[in-house]
């Protein structure tokens, strides 16, 4: 008797239910930006007047007349861009002056505080323009966290790509815990990123995956800021990095390969891999190799430049690997341009501080990339992260990721760094 008369209630109920009226959804609301000029990302020049017309989360229309009833909003003596896109981050912790009192510090500080501190990174990030980040590594799953809390609505931060841990050799650049086993701490292991031999490669790349990841990050080369390991040898052999590839692939992510050598480099390249972090050491040839195979260059400028203000408060050893970066680093991005490689934008913060990124751009231009150029690597960025069917350009469409920057960048590629409105699917962020 109960069942039938519970039956009887759910049946009245979805019988009232299917009688109601049906409720017209609201119309999106229809904002339109208006400003002097306009960069669409694609071409080598802006347009003056600037018009994007965005209805809910995407972009209507560029250019053309103003729709009844949109809500205008002028910006005045402005460029309008695609929002920033910056593929090589790492929001979760900022390093500082001295390598040995954030050494410790990090040790004493609890995870759910360096995730508070990663929130206030995320809120600078995307008030400086980013919207799209790649984060490409990160420990204690705050990367995971802080995608997510964007994503929901709880945080202000830019829309998140994350590789969890960083795949790496024992001993290599990713694996920074210099414990000695006397201790009694665990060593690291797959589902850490540490990896020996191709079949422990593969787990740790479904270990990242399982816990997240949207992109595979290894580490087939030694790194700056790190004790142990010569900052441009081999770190992965072969096989490992050719599993850590075809296992990421099957997994249909991406793998950002860390190299400053050149030798590892090649052997990356060989194996597959999508891009190529930092490639500091990078000589021509191996240039031409990434050219032809389609692999990215994403070239971080920023972080070299940054360790010119930190040397002092590094270890000696560290020391020593940097300056050996910054002195290679302008002759391999020269050799870049001329190669025609793909070139995409990253900056490696938390080397630097973040929220300055856009500083990129003035260095890309030092070295003799235009204005343009150095523009449209927002949407070389957008192809590499496998997102530019919807970002990257200011298109009918896309998402509505909208920047504003004073002046012309064309004339003044500083002025991506005082970005006075930004724009995220739709809603505005800063203004």
């Amino acid at each position: 008797m109960r069942i039938a008369a519970l039956a009887l209630s759910l049946s009245l109920a979805l019988t009232a239910f299917a009688q109601r009226p049906a409720q017209t959804p609201a119309a999106p609301h229809v904002i339109a930006l208006k400003a002097a000029r306009m960069f669409d990302g694609t071409s080598n020049d802006v347009v003056a007047p600037g018009l994007v017309v965005v209805e809910g989360s995407r972009i209507r229309a560029i250019g053309g007349a103003v729709p009844a009833g949109a809500e205008v909003i002028d910006l005045g003596d402005v460029t309008l861009l695609p929002g920033f896109i910056d593929a090589h981050t790492h929001l979760s912790f900022e390093s500082g002056d001295n390598f040995y009192r954030e050494y410790f510090e990090g040790l004493m500080r609890h995870p759910p505080e360096q995730a508070l501190l990663a929130s206030t990174y995320a809120r600078k990030t995307i008030e400086a323009g980013f919207t799209t980040v790649r984060d490409v590594g990160s420990n204690q799953y705050i990367d995971v966290s802080l995608r997510n809390a964007i994503n929901a609505g709880i945080i202000v931060g830019p829309r998140m790509l994350v590789a969890v841990h960083a795949i790496s050799a024992t001993g290599g650049h990713g694996d920074s815990d210099a414990y000695p086993p006397s201790l009694g701490i665990p060593q690291s292991g797959p589902i850490d990123g540490i990896c020996n031999g191709p079949e422990e490669c593969r787990a740790a790349v479904r270990y990242q995956i399982k816990y997240g990841a949207d992109v595979i990050k290894a580490m087939p080369s030694g790194g700056v800021l790190s004790l142990a390991d010569p900052v441009d040898v081999p770190e992965l052999t072969k096989d490992e990095i050719t599993a850590i590839v075809e296992e990421a692939h099957a997994w249909k992510r991406k793998v950002a390969a860390h190299c400053h050598g050149d030798a590892a480099a090649k052997t990356a390249i060989t194996a597959g891999v999508d891009s190529i972090e930092h490639g500091t050491f990078l000589q021509p040839d191996t240039l031409a190799m990434m050219r032809d195979k389609g692999t990215y260059l994403v070239p971080t400028l920023l972080a070299a430049e940054t360790l010119k203000t930190k040397l002092d408060g590094l270890p000696p050893a560290v020391a020593n690997k940097a300056r050996a970066a910054i002195a290679a680093r302008d002759t391999m991005f020269r050799n870049a341009l001329k190669s025609g490689v793909k070139i995409a934008f990253g900056t490696d913060s938390a080397v630097s501080r973040h929220g300055v990124n856009a500083r990129e751009f003035a260095l890309m231009t030092s070295l003799g990339m235009s204005p343009a150029a150095a523009l449209r690597t927002i949407g070389t960025s957008a192809a590499l992260l496998g997102v530019d069917d919807r970002l990257g350009s200011l298109a009918a469409g896309k998402l509505a990721d909208v920047v504003a920057v004073p002046g012309n960048p064309l004339t003044d590629i500083t002025a991506t760094e005082r970005v006075s409105f930004v724009m995220k699917e739709g809603t505005i962020v800063k203004r």
